[in-house]
């Protein structure tokens, strides 16, 4: 039997009212969860500077060179490490250091450099010091530097 204006179901507002709910939920929920990704998506290479400097104020010097090179085996391949050795890294980052002994640290962001590019910089302040430190925190895997700009 064919469908016509006279014998078409009855309209239900409650069902279109619902309907219409469940859609901004869904919107409302994808647009909050877009926007706290694109807020804390520098979170993960944050993090990683605040292990670093949390090993160095525990004055875990190997667990920081560790971290820089994102290798917790590094010992037993140091020759994988010849551009930046143990015995460098401790000259740079150790009592001796420019730094002196990192006693505290605040994470004051992350940023992508324009046109793209491989890794994070990430900018830190080391003992309440003026001149905040920029390290590179490269996207791939993690390993730690010097951020070039």
């Amino acid at each position: 039997m064919a469908t016509t204006i006279f014998t078409a179901k009855e309209y239900d507002p409650e069902k279109y009212r619902r309907r219409r709910q469940i859609i901004l939920a869904i919107v409302s929920v994808v647009v909050i969860v877009a926007g706290l990704l694109y807020i804390f998506r520098y979170w993960p290479y944050e993090h990683r500077v605040d292990q670093f400097f949390t090993a160095l104020e525990n004055k875990d010097y190997k667990q920081g060179y560790a971290i820089w090179q994102n290798d917790s085996a590094w010992e037993q391949h140091p020759d994988r490490f010849k551009n930046y050795p143990y015995a460098e890294f401790y000259r740079d980052w150790g009592p001796g250091g420019d730094w002196g002994v990192i006693t505290s640290h605040k994470i004051q962001g992350g940023a992508t450099p324009k046109g793209g590019s491989s890794g994070v910089v990430v900018v830190v302040t080391i003992n309440q010091r003026v001149e905040p430190a920029r390290l590179w925190v490269e996207k791939k895997d993690k390993t730690l530097t010097w951020s070039p700009y």
